[in-house]
């Protein structure tokens, strides 16, 4: 099936693990106060479990998301996005009193096959409000994994991930 030309082809039809990320429409910062991050968030968690996917780790920021998680059905991938920005969109156009107002942009997901890939994309999705500099420290963040990973996360396994490199990832992530 050839791509269309205008958006990234989405091709998770194999179970497994996966990336996802999407940014606001403009990259503007509708999701910059503490409720509506919980919001956001609260909302990822109910659509991920809805449709069966297994979050490992998640990064929600005022503009956009990563997260990565595992699924025996991800061809319902693109039903889960849709929702999910469909109700967090009216939620924040709700709030600022905006009818119709195009909120998010476009997602791209990717199928992670290699161990070393996994991890290094754990690592970078974890620490993505400290890459971005809304933090210093990942952990302190509240709309994240790193702090759970750090709590719960058995040692050996942070260890792991900690130790890659996330510089030469090819992510999107210019928000």
């Amino acid at each position: 099936m050839p791509d269309w030309p205008h958006s990234p082809p989405h091709r998770s039809i194999e179970p497994g693990t996966y990336m996802v990320t999407s940014g606001t429409y403009g990259k503007l910062p509708y999701f910059s106060k503490p409720e509506r991050l919980d919001f956001l968030s609260e909302k990822l968690f109910e659509y991920a479990k809805r449709y069966e996917w297994n979050l490992q780790a998640w990064a929600v920021m005022s503009n956009h998301y990563h997260f990565i998680g595992f699924s025996t059905k991800p061809a319902v991938l693109g039903d889960f996005i849709s929702s999910f920005h469909t109700e967090t969109a009216r939620y924040v156009n709700e709030l600022d009193k905006t009818t119709n107002r195009k909120v998010w942009y476009q997602y791209w997901d990717s199928h992670i096959t290699y161990q070393k890939s996994y991890y290094a994309r754990l690592k970078y999705v974890h620490n993505n409000p400290a890459h971005h500099g809304i933090v210093p420290v990942a952990e302190n963040y509240t709309w994240c994994s790193a702090g759970w990973f750090n709590m719960h996360g058995e040692p050996a396994f942070r260890r792991t991930v900690e130790s890659f490199k996330i510089d030469t990832l090819k992510v999107d992530d210019d928000f």
